[in-house]
């Protein structure tokens, strides 16, 4: 067993369920660094994601995303916390598909708090942190990596933060975090510079008018275009056409 601490995840959306259970382990198992919570399962995907603690508490039945799906969306992209199970269902499906996709304990409602602690006791001495910081760099550079992919297939449309994280499938909150940690700059920021570099293109290329190129590009507000232009490259539409002439 190691002597490291753990970071465990409480995912439950009863709140008092929720509070009474991290204040129980605060205080009980010193072993616990850190505890973070979330009330639903799209909360508990985008803790996963951002925070990669070691262990999970799990409730089966959760509001947006039910507790399976955690598992499995958390499974498929390679950053499953050790789960716990707690679940109101006592059929045997439930329990087969928890451990089919990777729970570690699977504890019937009501259970007793010291019974919920000895499963995390008994989690953290078969499964000592993972310590997985690459494994996670990997995962948060694959999302950067097809939401620009996702921006440099579709940047004429009417593109939002919203809609490039739906595909990708975490929150827009998150995603505006990433693209500022990864890549330094806001989505927005990112979205011009794509689409200024693809004007670049037609301006070189072709003989298209500035209103033109600026509708090809994504833009429907020609003046718009033009502050943006210059913004990212110190120049406007013009200047730079005369500079670079095919």
């Amino acid at each position: 067993m190691s002597d490291s601490k753990i970071s465990l995840l409480i995912a439950e959306d009863e709140e008092r369920v929720r509070g009474s259970l991290k204040s129980f382990i605060s205080k009980n198992a010193d072993y616990v660094s850190e505890i973070y919570c979330a009330a639903n399962g799209q909360e508990a995907i985008d803790i996963i994601i951002q925070y990669n603690p070691d262990v999970m508490l799990l409730d089966i039945k959760m509001p947006i995303k039910s507790g399976i799906d955690v598992m499995k969306e958390a499974s498929a992209i390679g950053i499953l916390p050790k789960t716990i199970v707690i679940s109101s269902y006592d059929k045997f499906e439930y329990a087969q598909l928890a451990l089919r996709y990777g729970a570690m304990e699977y504890l019937l409602k009501p259970t007793a708090t010291s019974d919920i602690l000895r499963a995390i006791w008994s989690v953290y001495k078969r499964e000592p942190p993972r310590g997985n910081e690459q494994k996670k760099s990997a995962v948060l550079n694959s999302f950067i990596s097809n939401a620009l992919d996702y921006m440099n297939r579709h940047y004429p449309d009417e593109l939002t933060l919203t809609i490039v994280a739906e595909h990708i499938g975490i929150t827009p909150n998150y995603l505006s975090t990433l693209f500022k940690r990864t890549l330094g700059c806001g989505f927005i920021d990112c979205l011009n510079q794509i689409r200024v570099e693809r004007a670049c293109d037609y301006f070189v290329d072709n003989k298209m008018k500035t209103y033109e190129v600026a509708y090809k590009v994504g833009y429907r507000d020609e003046k718009y275009f033009s502050t943006v232009f210059k913004k990212t490259k110190g120049m406007s539409p013009s200047e730079y056409r005369k500079n670079h002439k095919g």
